[in-house]
């Protein structure tokens, strides 16, 4: 994606942190339907390979396991908080006017080969993974085993596994870095006095970046 140095994420525990916290991807390949994209949850293995593995399921009848290119690069693009930056949160635009409207967000991508996974044993684990992931922490957790094997036989007869080796992986914060300092806490204090908890987390997350520099630098 294009990418201006000081937007640039490249902390691969970042990159990876923001993942595990999204849990939920955009897989887009190429083959012989073209470009296709599957939106699904994914769970990351951080310390399988050097960048992580990334596993994930999508249903049998979806063709794009069978159809997409092995030997070209796929994504999976995770998405984080946004929010839309008016001008009028810059203290320069009462000054000279010169600002207009703006997008700041969060974005990962990982890009690799995808392996397709159909026998049951390794299926299950990745259906389990998922599972226990986003089941901690529920006063009454379900678990995979909770249901009747034969229905999760069944069930696993319907989905193929996926397992992306990450090859490359970057990641894009733009969050107002090339802002003058006082332009980057009024478009934090912006976002801070919305009514939407999206807008909030994104103000958490530039209160955590080191105010920027005149020349719009990042710690």
């Amino acid at each position: 994606m294009y990418m201006p140095g000081h937007f640039r994420e490249e902390r691969t525990h970042v990159l990876h942190d923001t993942i595990v916290r999204i849990g939920f991807g955009t897989l887009v390949t190429y083959g012989s339907d073209g470009l296709v994209a599957t939106h699904l949850p994914i769970h990351l293995e951080p310390n399988e390979g050097p960048l992580g593995t990334l596993y994930g399921h999508i249903a049998r009848a979806n063709t794009q396991w069978k159809t997409s290119a092995k030997d070209i690069e796929s994504l999976l693009s995770f998405t984080g908080p946004h929010a839309y930056i008016s001008p009028s949160f810059y203290p320069s635009k009462r000054e000279n006017g010169r600002k207009v409207p703006t997008w700041n967000y969060i974005a990962v991508q990982a890009y690799g080969a995808i392996e397709t996974i159909e026998a049951p044993a390794p299926l299950l684990g990745i259906v389990t993974r998922l599972t226990d992931k986003h089941e901690a922490g529920r006063p009454h957790p379900w678990r995979v085993d909770d249901a009747p094997p034969k229905y999760i036989e069944g069930l696993l007869r319907a989905i193929v596994g996926i397992r992306m080796p990450i090859a490359r992986i970057e990641g894009k914060w733009k969050l107002g870095q090339n802002l003058s300092p006082a332009d980057f806490e009024g478009a934090a204090a912006g976002l801070e006095a919305s009514d939407t908890e999206r807008e909030r987390e994104l103000a958490r997350i530039m209160r955590s970046l080191a105010a920027p520099d005149a020349g719009g630098a990042r710690s």
